[in-house]
């Protein structure tokens, strides 16, 4: 892992089209902008393994008919 030091409003460069961008220090929180191209995915960690979990739980449901109603 690349550890950084920044300042408010210094930058972050990623493969030339992703930057970040400390925008406020306060305390034990920080805020980020951050500018990347629409195909570009960003969530917060939690929210990315929510979604993790949720297609890990979407193959194992099925829409198969119950056979009652077959």
């Amino acid at each position: 892992m690349l550890v950084l030091t920044r300042q408010k409003g210094q930058k972050i460069v990623i493969d030339n089209h992703i930057t970040l961008t400390v925008i406020s220090v306060q305390g034990d929180k920080v805020r980020i902008g951050i500018q990347a191209p629409p195909e570009v995915r960003v969530d917060r960690e939690e929210i990315s393994q929510l979604r993790r979990d949720e297609a890990e739980i979407a193959p194992q449901t099925t829409n198969a008919t119950p056979a009652a109603l077959v």
